[in-house]
């Protein structure tokens, strides 16, 4: 067998020619790589410093998510036991408050009990025609209308609560313009 590698074309004739092929040694592809490389050579160093640099940081998310598992598990078990103790505390706030509420009804109940004593004591002296240690019957039934109501301090009928606390200091706003001294 012979080692040239020949291609045979044909003509119009049908008559096939015989065409021997170029650089048939690899010296022409050896430069072709170096010209490849001169001209291309820092954009593929590049590329392939990237791709390393790549290539590491999908490893080290990779073992961050295989570390991440555990820690996971722990922070579940860690996230239950808070709102177990965040539970407990409310719980016990919670009993706290019951506490107070069951103690302040039990304060306004025997408030209550005494408002109810004193008025059943004062109908019983006003029915018999005496007044109740020494008040008047008009300012008997005023306080049992307003049991919680604060006593209104008393004022002069001439108060007026926008003109300030009286008295001859009085505000007056300065003049507008520019001033009448020159």
């Amino acid at each position: 067998m012979d080692d040239d590698v020949v291609i045979e074309d044909v003509d119009d004739a049908n008559v096939p020619q015989r065409i021997p092929l170029k650089n048939q040694d690899l010296g022409q592809l050896g430069f072709t790589a170096a010209e490849f490389l001169s001209l291309y050579g820092w954009y593929l160093l590049a590329a392939a410093f990237t791709l390393i640099l790549l290539i590491q940081q999908l490893k080290k998310r990779r073992s961050a998510q295989q570390e991440a598992v555990p820690h996971t598990l722990l922070d579940a078990s860690l996230v239950t036991k808070r709102q177990e103790a965040m539970e407990a505390a409310r719980q016990r706030m919670q009993e706290e408050l019951d506490a107070k509420a069951a103690i302040f009804k039990e304060k306004q109940r025997q408030l209550e009990e005494e408002k109810r004593r004193q008025k059943i004591e004062d109908w019983e002296s006003m029915t018999q025609g005496r007044s109740s240690k020494g008040h008047k019957l008009s300012e008997g039934s005023e306080e049992a209308g307003s049991s919680t109501a604060v006593p209104k301090p008393k004022r002069s009928n001439d108060y007026n609560p926008l003109m300030g606390q009286g008295g001859s200091c009085t505000f007056r706003p300065g003049r507008r313009g520019p001033s009448a001294g020159g």
